[in-house]
């Protein structure tokens, strides 16, 4: 009984063994090349799938995700003989596990050989300036070549990046020194406008204060004659308005004149030639009183007034601003006249 209980353990066991290789599960997204007596014989897809046992033989299963697969980095050298260290990496997809399987013997390395060597093809022809500021070009080309080459291995190349691209230290100083003068440069051009722009609004706004402030003074200017002239206006219909006579006139010219002498740094006194025309006068006027025997019926006496001395011939015009003072005069065969401005204008006086 012995033997016969050992044969039947052992059928068991083989009968579990065959069952556990008979059945075969694939995950989803897998595949499993399933080979016969060492030739292949069929794909193994996901879910549940029978075989031979003993017989079929599963030699590898495929993942049929995209897998990304990053290559460590490579030194190329560019068009300009500068070596640059450059990392990239693969999206792929394997589309047809038989011929990854049978076409190439690792498609990991194949691929990342390719890689290199393409990308060394490529930035060879290509200087620093294009290498770093050319990337789709880079990767547009990569992906070209990888698909020609790994169609037939049953990969498809769906995305080539580059990680970095690393120029030597030297020229990453040089480069560090070109942005910094760049900066500087835009800073100090910006900084030139401004101080331009800031410039033209001030001169600007002077130009505008100045112009602001001429009108100003003209509107002054003009308001300011403007009531001189009425003042003068107002006065001069006053007296007409007044009728006032050659008398008082004489006697409001008399009294005048001491304004003429006001100030500290008068040291000539010239007397106007009219002075004695309006002594007459007032001499005249008080003549008139004491010849009617005065107010009272009494005699009055006329004022004394001093002698002067002998005047200068009148002079015919007299210049009409009064306040421009005593001109200076000129001695001309021993006689006093005042000089006459050709620049100005003159009123004629009558002396009766």
């Amino acid at each position: 009984m012995e033997p016969v209980l050992i044969v039947l353990v052992v059928l068991v066991v083989v009968a579990f063994i065959a069952l556990i290789k008979t059945i075969q599960v694939i995950p989803q997204a897998s595949a499993a090349i399933v080979e016969r007596f060492g030739r292949y014989t069929r794909t193994l897809n996901a879910g549940l799938n029978i075989v031979v046992p003993f017989i079929d033989r599963v030699r590898n299963r495929i993942d049929l995700r995209e897998q990304v697969v990053p290559f460590p980095p490579q030194p190329v050298i560019t068009q300009d003989n500068l070596v640059v260290n450059i990392d990239t990496v693969i999206y792929y997809q394997v589309t047809d596990p038989r011929a990854a399987t049978y076409e190439v013997a690792s498609y990991i390395q194949a691929i990342e050989q390719l890689t290199v060597t393409t990308l060394r093809n490529i930035i060879g022809s290509m200087d620093l300036e294009s290498t770093l500021t050319s990337r789709e070009v880079i990767n547009a080309g990569l992906r070209g070549v990888l698909d020609e080459a790994t169609g037939k291995w049953g990969i498809r190349v769906n995305r080539v990046e580059l990680k970095a691209i690393e120029p030597p230290t030297s020229i990453q100083d040089s480069m560090e020194k070109q942005m910094r003068a760049d900066r500087d440069k835009r800073a100090a051009i910006l900084t030139a406008e401004g101080q331009r722009q800031a410039q033209i609004l001030k001169a600007e706004g002077e130009k505008q204060a100045d112009v602001l402030k001429a009108e100003g003074e003209a509107q002054a200017a003009v308001l300011r004659a403007d009531g001189e002239a009425a003042a003068i206006r107002t006065v001069f219909e006053a007296i007409h308005d007044g009728d006032a006579d050659q008398k008082l006139l004489a006697y409001q010219y008399l009294q005048t004149l001491p304004e003429l002498a006001k100030g500290d740094s008068n040291k000539l006194w010239i007397i106007p030639s009219e002075v004695g025309d309006a002594l007459k006068g007032l001499g005249g006027a008080f003549n008139g009183l004491t010849g009617n025997g005065g107010a009272n019926g009494g005699a009055v006496a006329a004022p004394s007034v001093p002698q002067a001395a002998p005047a200068a011939p009148a002079a015919t015009q007299v210049p009409l601003d009064p306040a421009a003072g005593p001109r200076p005069v000129d001695v001309e065969k021993g006689a006093a006249r005042p000089r006459v401005d050709p620049a100005r204008e003159y009123r004629k006086i009558d002396p009766e």
